[in-house]
């Protein structure tokens, strides 16, 4: 952990962000998305999110924000019309590019939860679940798949391990859970 998530943690100030999808999807991952929400405001910890209010992203900030969590929205200018901007977050910032964006969302974080999703979600997955394994966080990096939308992604990962492009250890720098009980549990440091 860097000194600034030391200060987060020890300050009790656990916050979760949250990659998801922000285009229709089936109702039932919007409402997984609902379900994160709520349990991390049931457990008094904040969210950060990409900045959106529609499909799962604005639905994961909405139930945060219902059950009394702390929001900050992070989104390049290009997206705040596409993306509809989360006007209603506590905090939401407005920024220039796709990186400026990840920087953001990273420091505000103590843990990163990736729920079903597109090309951007495993983006950003990529990027922070390749960061800690190569040390330059230690942050936790969670992978919620409840029905199996990431096991071909899981199955090509293990194939990239078994043909030596990958290691195990990298493997083991990202959990992956079935149920949202599981996947805040595993946001938890340490």
């Amino acid at each position: 952990m860097t000194k600034h998530d030391e200060e987060q943690w020890e300050a009790g100030r656990v916050t979760v962000c949250v990659y998801c999808a922000s285009r229709p999807v089936p109702e039932r991952y919007v409402r997984l998305a609902g379900e994160v929400g709520a349990g991390i405001a049931e457990r008094g910890w904040r969210l950060v999110s990409g900045g959106g209010r529609v499909s799962m992203m604005g639905e994961v900030a909405r139930a945060a924000r219902a059950g009394g969590a702390r929001t900050v929205g992070v989104i390049p200018r290009e997206l705040v019309d596409r993306e509809v901007a989360d006007t209603e977050a506590d905090e939401l910032l407005v920024v220039d590019t796709m990186r400026e964006r990840k920087g953001l969302m990273d420091a505000h974080a103590t843990a990163f939860l990736a729920l079903p999703g597109g090309i951007g979600t495993c983006e950003e997955l990529f990027e922070v679940w390749t960061s800690r394994y190569i040390g330059m966080h230690t942050k936790p990096v969670v992978l919620l798949d409840p029905d199996g939308h990431y096991r071909p992604l899981l199955d090509w990962s293990r194939d990239l391990v078994a043909s030596g492009f990958a290691s195990q250890g990298s493997l083991d720098a990202l959990t992956v859970v079935e149920d949202v009980e599981s996947a805040l549990r595993a946001c938890v440091p340490g």
